[in-house]
Parts: structure tokens; sequence; C-alpha cells
């Protein structure tokens, strides 16, 4: 029997060509389109008693009109139409903007609901809405383009839905909708559209927001099983004693946090399944130093291992550290990248495929296709939300099946961790190592730059060294903002003779940058002015004062990342933003980065303020496009939705029994699950 849902909006009565083509305009094609077009708010013509109303709220009353309509003119077509209406024992004036037409339809003694501002000192309702007709408390409003009006389209909807309520296919299945009272698909439908409480609309939205996340979630787990089955990994049997005298060999001691994901880690490498592992932690948290650890233990089995940085100075800073912990135990550490020699790259590549180098440091000069690796066992790549997921896709495929570890500094939220990484499994480092100082963060006014020099200068007075960050390179007419090349010539003038500022930038060759931040890096520079290129990849311990000019040019996760180039050695650090914000957003910012250090605590903040898509960018993130769902707000529902989604998917009943089916036959279709899962 065909199912009318996936006919055309054009067999619905009413729905003509005409409409037919509006509607395809807004993406509606079938009539299950336009029953799945949500409206993104509910206007509220609940009636208002007056007496209890305050001075300038929004009010709905019933009233009799008690005089005639009277129109008053001023200038060309501007009116103000004003009645009496007696509204139960309140006798108010009636005002109507530029509606002088009502004259002719409004008479005395006829009963009117109306919609307005309420004037309490005056006893008068501005009207901005006149029913005279059916009285609906609770009206949805519909994001519409071109032509098509609110009325209208909540006719079609309701022509739609009495058509179709017969043919609507539950997806949820009644052990769910029982255990968690929810209402069903075509009590939700109604309750939506056409709400008669308050509480139909949350109890609509309750059900479509578990249901759209349960689906997602289904997806997310079904395809992390599916990968888990069909790609077979590889079986790293490391050299525990070995590990063991290279762990002892580190020059500081593993926080509880960091033992705890090199077991994870571990556990992983020797079992059967492919890695496919997130591993966060806060800036210098320590997370270079587990993934040196599975890479040595990868390495100690006969295989590879690859170690992949967004830029030039974050590799090599990698090259370096890994090359002095790793040599003293015979491990060969060689570095490529864009920069590296024709006759230098043809000789390590030679080396690499023939495997006589054990492990592999470089850029994006990793994923070319010349780069042939003898047997990689174990891939790491730093910063990972700054590769493409192809990029990512590509070193992970010159393997056999490596295990793979993505790294962040940048805390994500656990919102967007369960949906944009929710294919993977999370390792979190949530503790600092032993001696390291919170940064002392201050939000000051644009105008208080001088004692704020000054307090830079004690620091370098003290033989410790200073960043400055800018949003711009250079002046800009569209930009009100400072850019590192004016405030370089200002501070280098400010301290003539006394410190020396150095100039780093984006647009700088890479040898220049390289040469400016080692100067800075071995302290023959006191200041460096640079943009956001140093947010990631610097480690100069010695750095302990920060100073950001124009502070709100950036969301709260890169101020925290450009905040952790500071406080990486025992010294007490200081972090100083720079900002006039205008906006509320702008001064919510600044006041969190003075409250906290907690990465993760400021990037749920971040989260709340500008959006999952700001955050990540959509393109590069595959944030997932939802109806109802809102990944800040329904994180509760979110997490439940993933539980339950692991549960039904480990369960034999989820695979045979007929009240799972709607939900099998949604993710067999996209491509989560293989046709049978249990035997």
């Amino acid at each position: 029997m065909e199912n009318i849902l996936q006919n055309s909006v054009g067999t619905v009565k009413g729905i003509g060509k005409t409409t037919t083509e509006q509607f395809q305009k807004l993406g509606i094609v079938t009539i299950e389109d336009l029953l799945y077009t949500f409206p993104y708010r509910h206007e509220d013509f609940r009636m208002t008693d007056l007496t209890e109303t305050p001075h300038n709220e929004r009010v709905t009353v019933e009233g009799r009109v008690e005089s005639e309509p009277t129109v008053f003119y001023s200038g060309k077509n501007r009116s103000r139409l004003q009645i009496r209406l007696l509204v139960g024992h309140h006798l108010v004036k009636a005002i109507f903007f530029n509606q002088h037409y009502l004259k002719e339809r409004l008479s005395t003694g006829m009963k009117i609901n109306v919609t307005g501002t309420w004037d309490r000192g005056r006893q008068s309702i501005t009207v901005n809405r006149l029913h005279t007709g059916e009285q609906i408390d609770f009206e949805p409003v519909y994001s519409l383009k071109g032509v098509m009006h609110q009325k209208t389209f909540r006719r079609y909807m309701r022509n739609t839905l009495d058509v179709a309520a017969g043919d609507l296919i539950e997806t949820l299945p009644a052990s769910i909708i029982e255990e968690y009272r929810l209402p069903t698909l075509a009590e939700a439908l109604e309750m939506i559209h056409f709400p008669t409480k308050l509480e139909d609309v949350k109890q609509a939205r309750r059900r479509f927001v578990y249901e759209e996340l349960l689906l997602f979630q289904l997806k997310i787990e079904g395809m992390k099983k599916l990968r888990k089955e069909q790609e077979q990994g590889l079986i790293i049997q490391y050299d525990l004693d070995l590990l063991k005298k290279f762990i002892k060999s580190l020059p500081f001691e593993l926080t509880n946090a960091q033992k705890r994901v090199v077991n994870e880690l571990c556990a992983e490498l020797k079992a059967p399944l492919r890695m496919n592992r997130l591993l966060q932690g806060d800036v210098g948290s320590g997370k270079t130093a587990v993934a040196a650890i599975a890479l040595y233990a990868t390495i100690t089995a006969g295989f590879q291992g690859a170690l992949m940085a967004p830029t030039e100075i974050l590799a090599e800073q990698h090259a370096e550290l890994l090359a002095d912990w790793f040599e003293p135990f015979g491990v060969t550490v060689a570095f490529l990248a864009g920069s590296t020699k024709a006759k230098a790259r043809r000789e390590l590549l030679e080396k690499l495929e023939a495997g006589d180098i054990d492990l592999l440091i470089g850029t994006h000069a990793l994923i070319q296709p010349e780069v042939q690796f003898c047997r990689l066992g174990f891939v790491v790549t730093d910063e990972q939300h700054r590769f493409g997921v192809e990029q990512r896709r590509v070193l992970r495929d010159k393997g056999l099946n490596p295990d793979v570890l993505f790294m962040t500094a940048t805390p994500i939220p656990r919102t967007l961790a369960i949906t944009v990484f929710g294919e993977m499994d999370v390792s979190i480092i949530d503790e600092l190592p032993a001696g390291r100082k919170e940064i002392e963060t201050h939000w000051l006014k644009e105008e208080s730059l001088l004692p704020v020099l000054q307090k830079m200068e004690k620091e370098l007075r003290a033989g410790r060294q200073a960043y400055v960050i800018c949003p711009l390179i250079e002046e800009s007419d569209k930009l009100d903002v400072q850019n590192a090349v004016e405030v370089h010539a200002e501070l280098s003038n400010y301290f003539a003779g006394r410190y020396n500022v150095g100039l780093m930038h984006g647009r700088l060759p890479s040898v220049e940058k390289d040469q400016v931040m080692r100067s800075f890096s071995e302290g023959e520079l006191n200041i460096l002015v640079s943009t956001t290129v140093v947010e990631v990849g610097v480690n100069v311990p010695n750095a302990t004062f920060m100073l950001i000019y124009d502070a709100t040019r950036f969301g709260l996760a890169q101020l925290h990342q450009l905040r952790g180039r500071v406080g990486r050695g025992s010294d007490q650090s200081y972090c100083v933003l720079l900002a006039n914000p205008t906006s509320e957003e702008g001064k919510m910012r600044m006041q969190s980065m003075t409250e906290t250090n907690d990465g993760f605590v400021l990037a749920e903040k971040d989260l709340e303020l500008r959006g999952a898509g700001d955050i990540f960018g959509k393109k590069q993130s595959g944030m997932p496009e939802f109806k109802v769902a809102d990944l800040v707000h329904d994180f509760k529902a979110l997490s439940t939705a993933r539980q339950d989604a692991e549960r039904l998917l480990n369960s034999p009943e989820f695979w045979c029994d007929d009240e799972f089916a709607a939900l099998r036959n949604q993710l067999e279709q996209s491509g989560a699950l293989t046709e049978k899962r249990i035997d």
C-alpha cells in the first residue's frame, strides 16, 4: 500500500500549482516535508487580566465596543483609529495606527479580541492585532519567504494533517514512548502545529528533540560499531619493560590523568580493533608526553610512527623534543616539512620506505603521495581541528589500518564531543602538572595601557619575557583595531635602549618566522609582538606576561589558547585583556576569562554565546543540522539519547522485534548498519 506521506503537497486539498511552486521554494516537496516544517515560535494570545498587568507590557483582552470608531489623520497616509472598549469593568481606549479601514468593520456592541501594548497611565491599548474570528491561545509562527502568509500556511497545514493522520508511521517504539511519557507521532504533530495550551508545545518539542537526537546517536554509534567490525586493526605487542624504562626517563612525573590515558591507549594498541581516539587536554596538560609514550610503545613492537602538526614551528618543536627523549633509546626521528630541501627530502623518503626511520614528524607534507612508510602502526595528528577531514584520512590510509590518535588543546564542550566526534572514543587529560600556577587574568579598558606597560616592564626587569597580541597585521580602514606593525613601532619606541622588541605575523616568510621565534625562545628578544600565529606551537617557559589588544575581536576559545602561551614555567604569569566591549556578549567573554583558567568551562561558555557553527565552522566540523534540537539547551536529552542508542544497539530485541522496525529501517537507509548484525 502506497504511503501518501511521499506524495506531492500538490495532492492536498486547496494546494494548486502556484502554491506547490511556492512550497518548493521553501524546500517543501512532499506531504512529509510539510508536516515536519515546524514553527520556530508560538505567539501567546491567552487572555490577560489588566489589573495585574504592568505598564508597557503586551496584553490580549476581550471586550465590547462602546463607541463608534473615530479616525484622526496626520500627514500623508498616516492615521489613528480610536474606540472605547469595555474589558470586564475597565473602560479603555483601543488605538489602531494606520488601520483606518477598520472603521467600516467595527461597530458599537461588537465583541472583539485585541492584542497590543498596555499603557497603564492612559488606560489605553496600542493594538497590533485584531481578532474577530475564533480565538486561538497559541498561534504557531513559521519561517516563510515570498508571498506565503502565516494564516494561509496554517490552513494548508490543517488540511494536510487531516489527510495524513492515518498514514503516519510511528518511529519510536512503544516501550520508549511509555518509559519517557512521550506523545505519539500523531499527537506530537497536532500539538506542535495546533496547540491548545502551553504544555502541548513543551511536550511536542520534548518528543521531537529526543527522536531527532536518538536517531542521530544511533547513526553515530552504528557507524562506530560498523567501523570496528569491518576495519581489522593491528595488534601491537609492545615491550612493556622497555616502555617502563622510557617513562621513567622522562624529566617529570606523570599526572594521574596522564597515567589514566596512557593505560587507555596501551590497552587499545594491543587490541585487534583499530584505534580512533580523540585526546583532549587543556593547554600545558601534557598531551605530547602521552602521545610520545604510545609512539614509543608502537616502535618497540617493530612499527613506525607518524606525527602531523599544522605549522612548521609546532612540528619542528615536536621533532626536537621527541628526538631528545627517543634517541637515547635508539629511536630514529626525522623531520619533514614543505621547506625541506629536495636532496634531503629524497634521502629521507628512501630511508622511510626502507624502514630505517622509526618516527616521522612534520606538517601536511606527510600526506604527499610520495611519502611511503614501510610499516606504519600509529598516527598522531596534533591540533586536529586545523586539518580538513580529507587531510586526516590521507595520513591514516598510508598504513595497513594503523591506530590513530587525534590531539587537541582546544577544549571541546561535551555537547560537541558527543556530536562532532561521536564516532571516536574520547580521552581527557583534566589535570595540570604539579607546580603550575594559575595565570592571573585582568580585563582593563584600552585607556589603561600605560599602567599595563609598567607592569610588563616589572616582569622584564626580573629577566622574564612578554607577548603582545594584535588582531591585524597592518592598518585597516574597515576595522578600528590595533595592528601588529603599528604596535611594534610604538613599543620599540617606548622600550628603546632597554628591551628588544620583535615582530611576527603570518605574512612573514617561513625562514623569517623561524628566526624570530628562535630569537624569542633563546631570550634575544624580550618582547614579541605578534598576531595569532603564536596561538599554538610556541613553548617559552620564561614568558610570563601576555597583553592582548582589542580582546573582544577573539572568541573565548582563542583567547584561552593565546593565554596558554604563558604560565608554562614555575613563575607566576599574567594575562591582560585590553578591551572596550560594546555588546553584552563581549562583556561576558571578558568577564569569563577573568573568572576561570579552565578551558572546558570556557568552551561551554563559548558554545552558549556563539553557537557550534561559529566555533568550529560547519564545513570543517561536519556539524549536524537539527530541526528542533539545540545542542546547548538539550544536552541532557543528548546524553540520554546516546545512552539509549548504545543500549539498543547491544540489545538482541532491537534487531528482531517489530516495534524497532521503523528505527532499523531509518538506520539501514543511512548506511550506518549492515543488513544483519546479530544471528
